[in-house]
């Protein structure tokens, strides 16, 4: 029997993603401009397969393929005939909306394997006995030889992603370790190179070791070409070692996106929008995250747009040294009302930030007000969807120049809507109250974790000419009542200096900073609740993260003591200081479920949430902080691996019960999103149902214009790399 968190249950939640009210009040010009944003999105996610494992883009492939000639519903007679129970051929269904909604075989939350829950002798005789295997037997074959055996391999090292023998990876070629990496970080840092669109293979030529670091671009030669005064490529020497920078990492890819960049640049709003598309268009040709910079920039110019996006390598959680960014891409269109109350939170900010419990010295000089709008997503193409984004992840931008912040509406409206047979490890009496304000405290603390957590704090830095932006001979270590010791450094930053713990880290500062101010009842009234509501929510929202630091447990691997995913650590951090704060704020035993099994039952005592949990965040918060700005990798990696540990020691056995958590887990659900095509001179949305057939058609129906090309593009780019992951 194959662990059961290693495939997709037939019964997942699969719902559709709704737009198609905000989607009907867009303008001709912005339905344009949303719909080649789109596409230039959609072409752009496809890289997430080639960053994801060695086989992702041939499975990809496969599937498409074959749903190109049959529609689930068609293919459904042939999986009988083939000898497929209906089970069975749900099971194949499923597994391909999953490989459809990761971009790969690896969850993007969690970051583990899966693979289909049938035999691999019955998912063959489907294939053969598909039209796509009828009219090229010999194509088909191959691209099953291709992929068939890591399709199903559940060996230890492939079982997650990970560095070396922790896992796979395909940022690293296979022969690198941890060592090559914080070399590489440190040959990027001399170069002031940016890590975020590269990846790093390792070759050993004549007994000495090269390093090749390829950034994706458009452009495949490594010569300046036009609009470029140099070119960043060439070979260089660093600590004995040989490093080459490439260019045209992704090549056919990035040119589908610079191609649709263009042709919605045509209809932009304003100016703003048109200069971010030109820089991110040269970004993409050149393989230059600078221009990607400066596109960011007009970015954040582009105040209140009513279709808004972002493009490009940006969130660095899955790669296992934290500073390379997985491709994505969204397009989304303004809610309004939900809007309103966000732009009150962010005009009492500067009300607000004084409350976190840092000293002033350790805040940016000035809070630079960010745009915080609630969307619904028309179209977010990558490995998963987030409910809330802090962009873009610059801290040399977002420290002086400022950042956005977006609340995903429609996707909060769906991804927490629960069932209460389905709610586990709370109390009966708590249940009812759960499902009602779980959604509205969500929003509450979304909100405050992406505009006061990852927007405040200061990072202390002394820059290349030795000038420092914070007065030495003044500010105090409030942890050590000491001067400041330690800062960033040059091009140091955030990333490069806490690398494996940085983003797992600052999720978790910025979900502490949405439990403190949820306390204030300035923020609840904001969001419309007061009295006994605004109560309910606190407690709802404490409670929500309590039962989440314990759900957080199935994300963690015993055998290589690692975390696969950095906003559950953040929450089981949260949870071991709320359990180590003590007088009986936060209860949490093992006991038998009804169904004879093993459970658990988590308990707060909300009366005093606002004393001994405040002061238990209170101080943990101001630890954090005073990490990060110091720059304090020993100190802040001692701590935050301390509440990271998993052991069957102490007052709670969590190896335990994270068997307990396995045992009553629930899938993750996924989305389906709806395409967007011309239709004359307007554009069309065209939506699909929520299930598993409604997933496989939006992808097979998405790349339909040059399925053929495009397909063979990137078994191309899989088999050029091949070599490089033995």
């Amino acid at each position: 029997m194959v662990d059961s968190q290693y495939y997709l249950p037939n019964d997942i939640g699969i719902s559709a993603l709704d737009c198609s009210e905000a989607f009907r009040l867009l303008s001709p010009q912005e339905k344009m401009y949303a719909h080649y944003l789109s596409r230039a999105s959609w072409y752009g996610g496809l890289a997430v397969l080639l960053q994801t494992s060695p086989e992702s883009a041939n499975i990809f492939v496969l599937l498409q393929r074959i749903f190109r000639k049959q529609t689930p519903a068609q293919l459904e007679q042939v999986a009988t005939a083939a000898g497929l129970s209906s089970e069975e051929y749900q099971a194949f269904l499923v597994y391909a909306a999953g490989l459809y909604a990761n971009m790969g075989n690896y969850k993007s939350f969690g970051d583990t394997k899966f693979i289909p829950n049938l035999p691999k002798d019955k998912l063959k005789a489907l294939v053969w006995a598909s039209q796509a295997f009828q009219e090229q037997p010999a194509e088909m074959e191959a691209l099953w030889d291709s992929c068939s055996c890591l399709l199903y391999s559940l060996e230890n090292r492939q079982k997650q992603l990970g560095l070396g023998d922790k896992g796979i990876t395909t940022y690293f070629s296979g022969n690198c370790c941890l060592e090559d990496a914080e070399l590489a970080q440190k040959f990027l840092d001399s170069k002031k190179l940016s890590a975020y669109n590269t990846r790093l293979f390792k070759k050993e030529d004549g007994g000495k070791t090269c390093y090749e670091v390829r950034l994706a671009s458009a452009v495949q030669k490594d010569c300046a070409v036009d609009g470029e005064c140099e070119s960043c490529c060439g070979s260089f020497s660093f600590e004995d070692k040989e490093f080459t920078v490439k260019r045209g990492d992704y090549s056919p890819i990035m040119e589908k996106v610079c191609y649709y960049l263009e042709k919605a640049q045509t209809y932009a709003a304003n100016e703003n929008q048109r200069k971010m598309l030109e820089e991110y268009t040269r970004s993409f040709t050149l393989g230059s995250i600078e221009a990607h910079k400066e596109g960011s920039r007009y970015w954040i110019k582009d105040k209140g747009p009513i279709v808004e996006s972002y493009i490009g390598f940006i969130e660095s959680y899955r790669d296992p040294f934290g500073s390379r960014g997985e491709f994505e891409g969204f397009v989304a269109v303004v809610n309004k009302a939900m809007s309103e109350r966000f732009a009150k939170l962010v005009s009492s900010a500067e009300v607000l930030l004084p409350e976190l419990p840092w000293p002033q010295e350790f805040e940016k000089d000035t809070f630079l007000k960010p745009d915080f709008t609630s969307l619904d997503v028309l179209t977010f193409a990558g490995s998963g969807i987030p409910a809330g984004i802090n962009i873009p992840n610059y801290d040399d931008i977002r420290q002086t120049e400022g950042f956005k912040n977006v609340s995903l509406g429609n996707v909060l409206a769906v991804a927490y809507a629960t069932q209460k047979e389905k709610l586990t490890f709370l109390e009966e009496g708590d249940k009812d109250l759960f499902i009602k304000w779980k959604g509205p405290s969500f929003e509450v603390q979304v909100g405050l974790h992406e505009l006061l957590g990852h927007g405040s704090g200061k990072l202390f830095v002394q820059d290349d000419k030795g000038k420092f932006n914070f007065d030495q001979s003044k500010v105090i270590n409030p942890e050590t009542g000491e001067p400041v010791s330690s800062w960033y450094r040059g091009s140091e930053t955030w990333d490069s200096k806490f690398s494996t713990i940085a983003s797992s880290y600052e999720e978790c500062r910025a979900e502490c900073v949405g439990l403190y101010l949820c306390l204030n009842k300035q923020v609840l009234s904001i969001f419309g609740h007061e009295g006994q509501d605004a109560d309910d929510v606190v407690y709802i929202n404490w409670l929500s993260m309590v039962r989440a630091g314990l759900l957080g447990l199935e994300f963690y691997t015993p055998d290589s003591k690692s975390w696969r995913q950095a906003h559950m650590q953040a929450r089981f951090v949260i949870l071991r200081v709320l359990l180590e704060a003590g007088e009986g704020l936060v209860g949490l035993e093992e006991v038998t479920g009804e169904d004879g099994k093993p459970d658990a039952r988590i308990t707060l005592d909300r009366s005093k949430i606002p004393t001994v949990g405040k002061n238990a965040i209170h101080r943990f918060l101001c630890k954090l902080q005073v990490f990060k700005s110091t720059a304090d990798v020993e100190g802040g990696r001692a701590v935050y691996d301390n509440y990271s540990t998993v052991s069957d020691t102490g007052a709670h056995n969590f190896l335990r019960l994270r068997e307990t958590v396995l045992l009553r887990k629930e899938a993750r659900k996924m989305f389906v999103q709806a395409n967007t095509r011309i239709s004359g001179d307007s554009v069309e949305l065209v939506e699909y149902e929520g299930s598993a057939a409604g997933l496989i058609r939006s992808f097979t129906e998405r790349f339909q214009d040059d399925a053929e090309q495009l397909e063979s593009s990137l078994l191309e780019l899989s088999k050029q790399d091949a070599p490089c992951w033995c």
